[in-house]
């Protein structure tokens, strides 16, 4: 074998080992508690703006809003999706306020074709909270907890 051919396995190996390396810093750093902790905040986000802009006073709700979602969206929902991201922070009923923001982002979808790149991420972040649930430091994780050494 030339000397050439001799470094080919030697660099590979090298690089395979370097890789490996660096895949297992990033899973010490993307712990699924943290991963699933930032998604749940970064889905909240903005749907919390949005909700937090369509508010009049205490409890009611401003006449844009009003209009949007018995007009446009043709919704009549009690306080509409604004408790969704508050839940998803909390981690309190955390799957089911991941689909409730799911079906929300899959309506505003229709209504607003155009904002499909970020309304593909929302989704995918809605889909990934109610799959895999919201992670170690939350409500519903402690609740869990509480029922199974009951």
């Amino acid at each position: 074998m030339s000397e050439l051919e001799n470094r080919k396995p030697a660099f590979a190996t090298c690089v395979a080992t370097k890789i490996g390396q660096a895949s297992g810093l990033v899973q010490k750093l993307a712990q699924p508690w943290l991963t699933q902790l930032v998604l749940r905040l970064a889905l909240s986000v903005p749907f919390w703006r949005s909700g937090i802009l369509k508010w009049h006073g205490f409890l009611q709700l401003n006449d844009t809003a009003i209009d949007l979602f018995t007009d446009v969206f043709q919704l009549h929902l009690p306080g509409g999706p604004y408790p969704f991201p508050v839940l998803l922070v909390l981690g309190f009923g955390t799957r089911f306020a991941a689909l409730g923001l799911f079906l929300m982002t899959c309506t505003i979808e229709l209504t607003v074709p155009d904002g499909w790149p970020i309304h593909i991420t929302w989704a995918a972040m809605a889909l990934g909270i109610a799959a895999w649930g919201p992670g170690a430091i939350s409500i519903d994780h402690l609740l869990s907890r509480a029922v199974k050494r009951s």
